[in-house]
């Protein structure tokens, strides 16, 4: 049995997770994990495939509720929210970017980018006018009046990212969000994203098996088989033991 976590929160974190569990059907997905990430600040959660890392950064936007341990967001405690609290914070406060743009192709590329902001509601000039913005920031904007059919793969990830920004999200989840790019085009899009979310004051906690991404980032945090790496590369560590301080 995992000792039950301390629920002060840590420093000044704005997101943090203290001592996760979280099996699928039975396997188990993330064992005894933390994170804290600070306002503004990129956190790289790294591993190789099937570490965890989607798993934490669901967790941590309250997509997922854990089987122990605590999620903490700006003073609100995510894991004991009901699923509709949850929903409502997601949109309010997060965004999500991963490696399918997923962009609907009835939509003009503006009308895509503005999406987040039409379902809750924004008035529709402005949400336009948001939308025109950011996609001119991330060098996309002569595309706005066409259909995602016309663009390649590259620029369709930036237009999910105008999406994901549009709102200027106090978090930023990225999830792989460079894995189907080449070389050349994963290093733009992880500069871009940077780029953005500093000057904008977004935090970001972005998912990457890339050294170019990790690199890109303030802190690291390093998963192996759903533990923190240094729990991992113990012989013999227990769970109990793998639960992590969030002092660094």
């Amino acid at each position: 049995m995992v000792a039950p976590p301390d629920s002060a929160p840590p420093d000044d974190d704005v997101l943090w997770a203290r001592s996760l569990h979280y099996s699928h059907s039975g396997s188990p997905g993330l064992i005894g994990v933390c994170a804290g990430v600070r306002r503004g600040e990129i956190l790289a959660v790294t591993g190789p495939r099937g570490s965890g890392k989607t798993t934490l950064l669901r967790c941590l936007a309250g997509r997922l509720v854990p089987d122990q341990g605590e999620v903490g967001f700006d003073g609100i405690p995510v894991h004991s929210l009901g699923a509709s609290a949850r929903e409502r914070l997601f949109r309010a406060r997060f965004a999500w970017i991963g490696p399918e743009p997923q962009l609907l192709p009835e939509l003009k590329v503006w009308e895509n980018a503005a999406l987040p902001l039409l379902i809750t509601g924004a008035p529709h000039r402005a949400a336009r006018a948001a939308a025109h913005e950011w996609l001119e920031r991330l060098d996309i904007g002569g595309f706005a009046g066409k259909r995602p059919g016309a663009l390649n793969r590259a620029e369709s990830q930036r237009v999910a990212l105008a999406r994901a920004l549009v709102g200027e999200p106090a978090v930023l989840f990225a999830d792989e969000p460079t894995a189907p790019l080449h070389r050349a085009e994963r290093a733009l899009l992880l500069r871009t994203l940077t780029t953005a979310a500093r000057s904008h004051g977004i935090t970001v906690v972005l998912a990457t098996h890339d050294e170019e991404g990790a690199a890109a980032a303030d802190r690291g945090l390093a998963l192996v088989d759903g533990r923190p790496a240094t729990a991992a590369a113990s012989p013999g560590t227990t769970e109990e033991q793998a639960a992590c301080s969030l002092s660094a």
